[in-house]
């Protein structure tokens, strides 16, 4: 890859990056953090464990969702650095671990972008998915299931808990429906 093809990914991921962190209000953020660390630390926080729980895990949450920034753009920062001195030097081996990170880094700001866009006031909440394979014989039915075990999968992998209420197996093979 060429310099200039770094100099361009590396400007469209802070781009991205300056994106998600004015969707974030990083200010608002800190602040929001500051005044929770204030509250965990008064001594009669435990008196309502409700509302102590409540707050640890929102502060929990805050300081999870500044974190995953401030190490992305730590990261983007160490790339720019990696490039520049792997050009200098003429070292191939450096710009082909620059350009193992430049991909792991897009996947890593593209997932945060996702967890960005699913940060409003009600994304926090539960969904319920219910899977019908409707008509269309066994091959419907196996689609159901692999559409159900893909749900599944990507759910565990982004850390979203996971509960199947009700699962109705049709008689050859995959799922009539599933909730």
């Amino acid at each position: 890859m060429a310099t200039t093809d770094f100099d361009a990914e590396i400007k469209e991921l802070r781009a991205t990056l300056t994106t998600i962190g004015s969707v974030l209000d990083l200010d608002k953020l800190r602040s929001d953090i500051a005044t929770l660390e204030e509250q965990v630390a008064a001594p009669d926080l435990w008196d309502d464990q409700a509302n102590a729980q409540k707050v640890t895990g929102k502060l929990s949450e805050l300081q999870g969702t500044l974190e995953r920034f401030s190490s992305l753009d730590n990261r983007v920062d160490d790339l720019d650095v990696l490039v520049e001195l792997a050009v200098e030097e003429g070292d191939a081996d450096s710009l082909a671990e620059a350009d193992a990170e430049l991909g792991r880094l897009r996947q890593a700001v593209e997932q945060l972008e996702v967890r960005t866009l699913l940060s409003g006031e009600y994304d926090a909440r539960e969904a319920l998915v219910t899977i019908r394979s409707g008509a269309g014989g066994v091959d419907a039915a196996d689609f159901a299931e692999m559409l159900m075990r893909m749900y599944t999968r990507w759910a565990e992998r982004n850390k979203f808990p996971v509960e199947v209420f009700d699962t109705s197996y049709a008689e050859e093979a995959g799922l009539k429906s599933a909730t």
